[in-house]
């Protein structure tokens, strides 16, 4: 992906999202400071992704670039929206459907076939080779990255069941799918991909080059999944202590279950 094509897109996002939130402000509903820079450190880092070097020649270095699109951009990016953001996409017919996306029954699957199938040998040297598939792979690994961080976010309500301790599971599950071929990247003791033949002149043989991708696959997942448990650790306490102290109150426990589901559980104190 050339520097251009990134910057045009980013660009355009970028504009759509200042004006969003500029007529949010004057509404007197501003979007949080810490979302916007939130959203700015996603631009950051995908325009960071795209100046790796040595992507094309270093495995390595090209799994560098894939962590920082498809996970770091991907979830700054998800933590810099809101609902309100988001309204006037989602009022347009056609994309309002596109919100069953972020179901957490279909991002994952969605997020887990692009990492794996994007993988495969056929489909990675391809994009290394050509600039219109290596376009197409990024735009994948960023969008269903988006979808997968914008279930456990949840910018826009997910289903009731899918609370905090189910979120839990889910993010168990991620970090299982990329340990799994963080693992084979490393263990294989065979190269996967024909096309990294020039890492000699770095000083890095091929299979060197495969396992320090796979170990920054790990290192970059595992980092990233311990920051999300201890984040749903601390809610799960902060929602169990409000739960109990709206159900002394006296309050329907369904109500109150449903509200402090949707993080509306403080809207419900002092209403007996």
């Amino acid at each position: 992906m050339t520097s251009l094509t990134a910057a045009l897109p980013l660009a355009v996002t970028a504009a759509m999202y200042w004006r969003r939130s500029r007529t949010l402000a004057a509404r007197g509903t501003p979007v949080a400071g810490w979302r916007q820079a939130s959203f700015a450190l996603a631009l950051a880092l995908a325009i960071a992704s795209q100046l790796v070097p040595f992507e094309d020649e270093l495995f390595f270095a090209h799994m560098l670039q894939h962590v920082v699109l498809g996970d770091l951009a991907a979830l700054a990016f998800v933590l810099g929206l809101t609902g309100p953001l988001l309204r006037p996409i989602l009022a347009v017919g056609p994309l309002s459907r596109l919100r069953l996306l972020a179901h957490p029954l279909v991002a994952l699957p969605l997020w887990a076939a692009s990492l794996y199938l994007w993988h495969l040998p056929q489909l990675y040297e391809a994009a290394i080779e050509n600039g219109a598939v290596h376009a197409l792979e990024h735009l994948f690994f960023f969008g269903t990255g988006v979808l997968m961080w914008a279930a456990v976010v949840e910018v826009l309500p997910g289903p009731e069941w899918f609370g905090t301790a189910a979120k839990f599971g889910y993010i168990a599950v991620i970090r299982l799918l990329g340990t799994v071929l963080g693992n084979v990247f490393i263990w294989s003791g065979d190269v996967i991909y024909g096309v990294y033949d020039h890492g000699e002149r770095h000083g890095v043989s091929p299979l060197q080059d495969q396992g320090l991708a796979g170990t920054i696959m790990m290192i970059e997942g595992s980092v990233v999944t311990i920051g999300a448990l201890a984040w749903l650790f601390l809610k799960l306490a902060q929602e169990g202590e409000l739960r109990q102290r709206l159900l002394e109150e006296g309050l329907d426990p369904r109500a109150v279950r449903r509200a402090v589901r949707y993080g509306r559980g403080e809207e419900l104190e002092g209403v007996r």
